[in-house]
């Protein structure tokens, strides 16, 4: 089975603190064909919590709802943390999932190209399947 997908997300984090607890929201819009089948599109609405530790490393954990149209509408989790491993370089281990299925496993990185810019790629398995992401982030 081959899964492609595209996706735009916004965040909002009104609570940013540079260590102990942060908190916001994330809505993302998500657009995903499997192998040659019409596309889905979904919807989804998740909340985010970071605690920072004082030594740089950051435990995420997001709890969300994704509304799929004309499909199936599911709750879902994430659990993951970031290493710091230079001032622009963050090494990242995560476990996600959604309702009636198990959890998937990758590893990554973040790269900040400039104030605010950020470039990430994980890589993983989960579900019986190979999965891997790349992202660009534009915090302002």
């Amino acid at each position: 089975m081959n899964v492609r997908g595209l996706g735009a997300a916004v965040k909002w984090v009104p609570l940013q603190a540079e260590t102990g607890l942060s908190a916001g929201l994330k809505y993302e819009y998500g657009r995903e064909r499997v192998s040659g089948d019409r596309a889905e599109h979904a919807n989804a609405l998740a909340g985010l919590a970071t605690w920072t530790f004082p030594a740089g490393p950051r435990l995420h954990v997001n709890l969300g709802r994704e509304w799929v149209r004309d499909g199936d509408n599911a709750n879902f989790w994430g659990v993951a943390m970031d290493f710091p491993i230079t001032e622009q370089l963050d090494f990242a281990v995560e476990t996600f999932g959604e309702e009636h299925s198990g959890p998937d496993r990758q590893l990554g990185v973040r790269y900040e190209i400039a104030e605010g810019l950020k470039l990430s790629a994980a890589a993983g398995r989960g579900n019986d399947r190979n999965i891997a992401n790349v992202g660009v982030a534009w915090e302002f």
